[in-house]
């Protein structure tokens, strides 16, 4: 047998029977706290309030898909390479030395006592040392990596309030555990003179004849391989009987956040019960199994506070902090020997029960989360995008508002929105018999009823399109659109009323309820295909959350005046589309008769987050533009990166301590940092929100003279007289 046949190596080198006595019954004890820590994490979750998501469905599936996001670590990759590359190194690499320790203690308590034999010699043990160093070095490279992020900038996005040392122990332990099986296996390949020949240990070898060179002999090494050997094992066992006690839990938790994630969050919220049981956030209680799980699976990494238009303004929203206090807080209150740790508060940030009492949860002072937070959160979803453990932050925020709403604890403004939907049916409040007034100036074209006419599109026009004067244009921009297509489409004038998404998001669900109630009992009425909507907000209630309202819950409620038990659109025969998807459809129909050489504009594109984050559609608004000719250079921020206008969330309606207004922010972006910068003639979007909120900006940030705001409607049918 040649030296490479035989080429193998003693585990346990200069550990004697009591000493692999101690090792094994320290392995037992840490597997046992680890798998009790486990278990208690888990069990404090099913103390939660039931989730109205069916979250565990086809959990094979789920899984699979989990385990395919979490191993190509796609969500890292997600507009930073750096920490792609970094978490990848580590994740492979710490996968690589898991399963490689299984390996060998598989063959050494299994296979062995059962063959007499061991596996792990020749070309396996060899091809396992190559692998072992391989994905080793890359885990301390990635940890490393991970330490040059954080300690080289120390007021980045890494550090904040929740920034303890618990973050520290956590990066150098990893590193300590990397580098140590290193430092292990270069002294057993100094103090084995057989394993000279072992190459493919290349970093071990590197290292051994490194110690070679400060004059470290055989015996050296042997006499202090123990100690080495034995503290490398001890920090092993220690980190192990840790991971569910700290930071490091994320490794299983995150996993099963993303098994458990719902892909419509945010777009489509949970509904409420009509008992209101469990459906604010007046207690612990009151929050979720899963989003009591979104806090410990939150890495702190702070992606959703850079991401954060609210933060990035300077308002007092930190989306990282919020999950974070919220969690801090549990652990404060938790009788669970997990979670209780109420020394650690003062160090970790987090909020603590003055004097052991209870704590209300969002307030204007002394809550967990301060009120203002969550009326500055605009409800755009970049932080759940820009999460990669699928954290769902405008859920946990939502049901924040709802507390505040139920208690009266809104802005004063909101209270007259509110007030104005309630009684007038909009929000501007004004009478509902001038809804359909925008479309007196249509001198030649004579709007259908869509209550009493069959028509292909019912149009849902939107408040801002009908009572806004600068929208009042959009509207009649598209309808001249729709008739130049020979489009069948009709309004429902004053039957149509605020669509709810916003008044939703902001904390009135009943409100909501009602107005959600009155438009498919309306829609019932009246004969049509397909629902097109001006608004992406009316079009993401109407197409994601009018159809998962469960009006038979609230049949026998005198407060719901709508007489509807089965839900509406359950199945989706009905279509709902932005008017973008439909016009675009049109345009490649030729029924629009444009060359695309109209318009020579240079121009910029905004995408609305209702229409972009929430209902990924990007192409049609931007196929539409380049229909026209113009010259589309897109903003640095865009698509799913987009940057809010501050409308959403009711925004709109309120006003705000920051820095710089969202839009202004977002029409700096446009004029400075986009490739054609200065030249840039029109700021196009697609939202009537939008448009208000940018042509506030463009006035208050002074960018009048610099760039003109226009909807996609206006610029497409401008090319459109031009051509004809």
């Amino acid at each position: 047998m040649t030296p490479l046949q035989a080429a193998t190596r003693e585990t346990f080198w200069t550990i004697g029977p009591i000493g692999k006595v101690a090792f094994y019954w320290l392995a037992v004890v840490a597997i046992l706290v680890f798998l009790y820590g486990v278990y208690a994490r888990f069990a404090a979750y099913a103390r939660g309030s039931e989730d109205p998501r069916d979250r565990l469905t086809n959990l094979p599936a789920r899984t699979v898909a989990a385990t395919k996001t979490v191993l190509s670590n796609e969500n890292q990759f997600d507009r930073d390479l750096y920490a792609g590359v970094m978490h990848t190194f580590v994740l492979w690499g710490f996968l690589t030395l898991l399963v490689a320790t299984t390996i060998l203690g598989f063959d050494i308590d299994v296979y062995r006592p059962l063959a007499g034999e061991s596996f792990w010699v020749g070309d396996f043990y060899l091809a396992y040392q190559f692998t072992v160093d391989a994905f080793g070095l890359l885990f301390v490279v990635g940890v490393g990596m991970a330490m040059v992020r954080r300690y080289r900038d120390r007021d980045g996005r890494l550090w904040g309030k929740h920034t303890s040392l618990e973050d520290d122990a956590f990066v150098w332990t990893l590193f300590a555990l990397g580098v140590g099986g290193f430092v292990v296996q270069a002294l057993g390949i100094v103090g084995q003179p057989a394993r000279a020949d072992e190459t493919v240990s290349f970093i071990g070898m590197a290292m051994a004849a490194g110690f070679r060179w400060v004059g470290l002999t055989p015996g050296g090494a042997e006499a202090i391989y123990g100690v080495i050997w034995w503290s490398h094992s001890l920090l092993a066992f220690a980190f192990i009987a840790w991971i569910p006690y700290a930071k490091p839990f994320h490794m299983i938790s995150s996993f099963a956040n993303v098994v458990a994630r719902d892909e419509n969050a945010g777009a489509r919220l949970p509904n409420v019960p009509a008992d209101l049981d469990h459906t604010n956030a007046e207690s612990l209680d009151d929050f979720t199994w899963k989003e009591l799980m979104d806090g410990d699976a939150c890495t702190k990494c702070g992606r959703c506070t850079d991401a954060c238009p609210a933060d990035t303004v300077g308002r007092n929203l930190d989306p990282r902090d919020v999950i974070l206090d919220l969690k801090a807080y549990r652990e404060s209150v938790s009788d669970d020997p997990v979670a209780g740790r109420r020394d650690e508060m003062a160090t970790d940030g987090g909020v603590a029960s003055a004097g052991g009492g209870t704590v209300p949860i969002v307030a204007d002072e002394g809550g967990v989360i301060d009120s203002e937070s969550m009326e500055s959160c605009m409800s755009c979803m970049a932080c759940m995008d820009a999460c990669p453990v699928d954290i769902e932050h405008l859920t946990s925020f939502t049901k924040m508002n709802r507390q505040l709403v139920d208690e009266g604890a809104v802005d004063s403004n909101l209270q007259s929105v509110f007030q104005d939907v309630m009684q007038k049916g909009n929000t501007f409040g004004e009478s509902q018999s001038a809804r359909g007034d925008w479309a007196d100036e249509l001198d030649d074209l004579e709007i259908d009823d869509a209550r009493e006419h069959e028509v292909e599109y019912l149009w849902y026009v939107g408040d801002y399109p009908s009572f806004d004067d600068r929208n009042k244009k959009v509207a009649r921009a598209l309808a001249r659109l729709f008739d130049e297509a020979d489009v069948s489409f009709g309004i429902l004038f004053d039957d149509e009323k605020t669509d709810g998404n916003d008044i939703r998001r902001i904390g009135e669900e009943f409100l909501y309820l009602e107005l959600a109630g009155h438009h498919v009992e309306t829609f019932a009425d009246c004969e049509f295909d397909s629902i097109v909507c001006t608004d992406p907000h009316s079009y993401n209630t109407i197409k994601n959350e009018y159809p998962e309202v469960d009006f038979a819950e609230f049949a026998d409620d005198p407060m719901m005046p709508f007489d509807r038990e089965e839900p509406w659109n359950a199945d989706g025969e009905v279509d709902v589309f932005h008017w973008t998807q439909v016009v675009e459809e049109l345009v490649e129909d030729g029924r629009l008769d444009l060359s695309g050489d109209e318009l020579d504009y240079t121009v910029t594109y905004h995408d609305p987050c209702h229409l972009g984050r929430y209902n990924d559609e990007y192409e049609a608004p931007r196929e539409l533009i380049r229909a026209t000719g113009a010259d589309l250079h897109e903003m640095p921020r865009s698509r799913d990166d987009s940057f809010c206008c501050g409308g959403g969330g009711g925004g709109l309606w309120t006003e705000h301590e920051e820095t710089v207004k969202p839009s202004e922010e977002r029409l700096r972006e446009a004029v400075e940092d986009t490739d054609a910068g200065a030249d840039i003639e029109k700021f196009v979007v697609a939202c009537p929100m939008c448009t208000t909120m940018f042509e506030d900006g463009r006035k208050t940030g002074d960018f009048e003279d610099a760039v003109e705001i226009v909807d996609v409607a206006e610029l497409l049918i401008e090319a459109v007289e031009t051509e004809s």
